[in-house]
């Protein structure tokens, strides 16, 4: 099966750059020999914030897992601030292009140890761990500071999945690509996560995410634009 994107018009109320920060251009993935889709372009523009949505089945986190170049396309291009990604180092591209989904995979430790850990890989050595900017969005998020001692086998789902969000976007990066994440989520803890994604969209006018889910109210709330992956007719 093929698919297109059929876009809706920006609210005339944003401005934004004229430069993608992020285009693709002729993606295509099979699936056991069938065609996902084929022939998919877009482009995401500093500081947009667009929906992902189509049918299920039609193959929305495979777009966002080939865009964070976690999963192999067999055909098209994508290019991060106009150069293809080919060309960039994967681990340097997968810190300023980060995928976040419902399922986070945790270190053993506390919370605050699984923060300190990404600055012990080699991409990230010359960063240096800013615990004040994790305690502001804390706060943000209405969590106490001993909130950085709790054992990681002791915080729920949602913890879980704020301590996903801090660990990413103390990386500072400039797209999000978002699966889904708040969809498993109590609904004071998914806004806290929205409030925190604005907070760091706030933070730098170049930012900008991608975000899917089947709660229309949400992406209501957090986008201004939608992208429409659905099959040719």
């Amino acid at each position: 099966m093929s698919n297109q994107l059929s876009k809706s018009s920006i609210n005339n109320s944003e401005s934004f750059t004229n430069s993608p920060i992020l285009t693709v251009q002729g993606l295509g993935k099979k699936i056991q020999n069938q065609w996902l889709w084929r022939n998919l372009n877009l482009e995401l523009l500093s500081g947009e914030r667009v929906a992902v949505v189509g049918a299920s089945g039609c193959g929305k986190s495979q777009l966002l897992r080939a865009i964070a170049n976690l999963d192999p396309i067999q055909e098209g291009y994508i290019f991060f601030q106009g150069k293809s990604i080919d060309s960039c180092y994967t681990p340097q591209y997968r810190s300023q292009v980060v995928y976040l989904h419902q399922r986070p995979a945790l270190w053993e430790g506390t919370v605050e140890d699984n923060l300190k850990q990404v600055y012990r890989l080699a991409t990230h050595r010359q960063q240096v761990y800013n615990r004040q900017l994790i305690l502001n969005y804390l706060q943000l998020l209405h969590k106490p500071a001993d909130f950085l001692q709790r054992s990681v086998s002791a915080i729920s789902g949602g913890e879980a999945q704020i301590l996903a969000f801090l660990r990413a976007l103390q990386l500072s990066p400039l797209v999000l690509l978002l699966d889904e994440p708040t969809a498993s989520l109590d609904m004071a803890t998914a806004n806290s996560l929205e409030a925190l994604v604005a907070a760091w969209q706030k933070e730098d006018p170049q930012r900008a995410y991608l975000w899917t889910s089947h709660d229309a109210a949400q992406l209501q709330r957090i986008t201004h634009r939608q992208i429409n992956l659905k099959p040719n007719e």
